[in-house]
């Protein structure tokens, strides 16, 4: 009799479950960046990790024409605060290089400040940040503050 009974309300309780409407995940986002060399980036927010890269790519690929070039280069969860700075070599090749997860503006610029410094990276020639995203994966103006 125990038995029927368990059986009778794992059914009720599974129709249930069915009966209601699929509720969004809610909660933080995190962010994702490929990046082709010398040919494009791309960046995507979502809560999904394998999602979320694969939409960076797919991003990169607009702009570089083949996602084969497009390698996912950072994701962070929750995504937290991000900055892109562009690299330049003494040699001449040029890159862009991605952080994440940043707790405000003023980190993420200090790190972008820090991948910049030529006491770490003497081979560098020019470097600047060159684009800053929110913890909602906005982009923010580097003038000024928020």
């Amino acid at each position: 009799m125990l038995d029927l009974f368990r059986g009778c309300v794992s059914l009720i309780a599974a129709g249930i479950l069915f009966a209601l409407p699929a509720a969004a995940q809610e909660g933080p986002d995190g962010i994702a960046f490929a990046y082709a060399p010398e040919q494009g980036s791309g960046m995507c927010s979502g809560q999904d990790p394998a999602a979320t890269i694969e939409c960076a790519r797919q991003k990169c690929a607009e702009e570089a024409g083949s996602i084969e070039d497009c390698a996912p280069v950072a994701w962070c969860f929750p995504s937290g605060w991000s900055v892109a700075v562009g690299v330049l070599h003494k040699e001449g090749i040029h890159w862009s290089e991605y952080s994440c997860g940043w707790p405000s503006r003023e980190a993420a610029l200090a790190a972008g400040a820090l991948r910049c410094d030529t006491q770490y990276r003497d081979y560098i020639q020019d470097c600047v940040v060159g684009q800053l995203w929110d913890d909602n994966g906005q982009p923010v103006s580097l003038e000024g503050g928020q």
